[in-house]
């Protein structure tokens, strides 16, 4: 049967496909009642800024930034954090997009799916900024910063939903595309579309398909993971900005037969989704703290790290060293070979621990090639076997644990060997948010001292330190306070 005799004939339209609605729905009405999805939003732009501005350090990610062609900046735009740019919405959204994830630093779920849903928040605060300014421009009302922690917190859900039960990873597409999708859909919302507008551009945004993952994995591996979901978040700034000029939407764009997302992207499957839409991914989300590395490595690292004082003075003596991990992570981020760049070493389990057992840390200069050119990272790396743990999988999946366990152990050739040392939860799950808090708020301030004067600084502590002050704070306030 050739592909021009495949699905159905009839031109009628059908009603726009649940998964579509259930979305929409929930991003037009659903209130947020919950204080703990508030407060952990807060914390959480404070940390995604702060990955910002450290990116800011690196001229990789900066040769990105700015507007699509020069001088095409926008009297009374969005001001870009820690430049002095002011930019359209949509290339807004990606200038910040790029910033918060450049490094690998910013906050992760992890599921069948797994991603950062912070990464929205490119799109929503430059539209958030685009929409306060240009109010203000008519005389009236600017959002406040409670509008902007509503939308990370729904469009985190969004995502986070999405990822619960649907492995995008094992068809080959990448996590960006969930990005795209719930950007679209609490954009659409914050330009004040209906639940029809919504459902709309989210067909738009499922139409669209998804990057292959091919840029995150060998031999392909490269830096365009760092930009990707600038790209995504901005995309769906322009698809939200198209639907609500009233553009027609496709109602059955994930289910239509042969042609829709379902046959043509997921191999014929449907979305599996389990749980109805609230806060409980804002609630649970994983916060990357004390290093930069890829989540399913990081108490792998902070295992390594616990090693270091029995291992760096007797390197020429190590036979082995065996890292025990989920299977997601020997999926993805076991690697041998040489590692060509460094995002091909962040997400590399036996780079991100040779480094902490050497050096004692691991940072993203790191990953630069001065560091990766010690002889002694690869010849530790050759000696690394990697195996998964069924038990930290079976953890990793358990909806109530939501453990990335890793363990750590060294033998040497005179038949020593170190302690075992098992990490079930890193420092920025939610189970060790008491002790992470304090290391998000030393991270946020520190990073600021790499871009602001000390008064700038403390104005940027002050706004952020006190949930009602920053939700009753414009949004234009607000990012005045990051321009330079």
């Amino acid at each position: 049967m050739s592909a021009t005799d495949r699905g159905s004939k009839s031109a009628a339209r059908l009603k726009p496909d649940s998964e579509l609605v259930d979305i929409a729905r929930y991003t037009a009405s659903q209130t947020i009642d919950s204080a703990e999805a508030y407060e952990t939003a807060r914390y959480c732009l404070m940390d995604t800024l702060a990955c910002g501005m450290l990116a800011l350090q690196y001229p990789a990610c900066t040769k990105l930034l700015g507007p699509l062609v020069p001088g095409a900046q926008m009297d009374n735009g969005v001001k870009i954090p820690g430049t002095a740019y002011q930019l359209d919405p949509v290339q807004g959204a990606f200038n910040i997009g790029a910033m918060v994830r450049w490094l690998d630093f910013n906050d992760t779920w992890l599921a069948a799916e797994w991603g950062h849903p912070s990464d929205n928040l490119g799109g929503i605060l430059a539209v958030a900024d685009y929409l306060s300014r240009r109010r203000i421009a008519n005389g009236e009302q600017p959002l406040t910063m409670k509008d902007v922690l509503t939308a990370m917190i729904k469009a985190h859900e969004i995502q986070g939903v999405l990822a619960l039960e649907n492995a995008f990873n094992r068809v080959g597409l990448d996590h960006v595309m969930l990005v795209r999708i719930a950007t679209t859909a609490v954009v659409t919302g914050m330009l004040g579309g209906s639940q029809d507008d919504i459902t709309n551009a989210l067909s738009h945004a499922f139409i669209d398909g998804s990057a292959l993952r091919t840029y995150r994995h060998a031999p392909n591996t490269g830096s365009r993971k760092s930009w990707a979901a600038g790209d995504a978040t901005a995309r769906g700034v322009r698809l939200a900005m198209i639907a609500m000029t009233g553009e027609m939407g496709y109602p059955t764009a994930l289910s239509a037969e042969f042609w829709g997302f379902n046959d043509v992207l997921f191999k014929g499957r449907s979305l599996a989704i389990k749980q109805g839409y609230g806060s409980y991914v804002m609630e649970n989300i994983l916060f990357k703290l004390s290093f930069p590395a890829e989540f399913h490595a990081q108490t792998a690292v902070e295992a390594a790290l616990e090693l270091h004082d029995q291992v760096h003075a007797r390197l020429d003596e190590v036979e082995k060293v065996v890292i025990e991990t989920q299977e997601a992570g020997v999926r993805i981020i076991d690697k041998v070979g040489p590692l060509d760049n460094p995002a091909d070493r962040d997400h590399c389990i036996q780079y991100m621990v040779a480094v902490p057992l050497i050096f004692g840390r691991l940072t993203a200069d790191d990953y630069e090639d001065d560091v990766a050119a010690d002889p002694r990272i690869d010849a530790l790396r050759e000696r690394m076997e990697v195996t998964e743990n069924p038990a930290f999988t079976q953890d990793y999946f358990d909806p109530h644990k939501r453990a990335i366990g890793n363990a750590v152990q060294v033998y040497f050739k005179d038949g020593s060997k170190t302690d075992r040392v098992a990490v079930d939860y890193p420092i920025g799950h939610r189970r060790r948010r008491d002790e992470g808090i304090p290391v998000l708020e030393d991270k946020f301030q520190r990073a600021l001292a790499t871009r602001f004067a000390a008064r700038r600084v403390s104005a940027i502590m002050d706004a952020c330190g006190d949930q009602g002050r920053l939700e009753s704070m414009p949004v234009n306030a607000f990012m005045d306070l990051w321009a330079l």
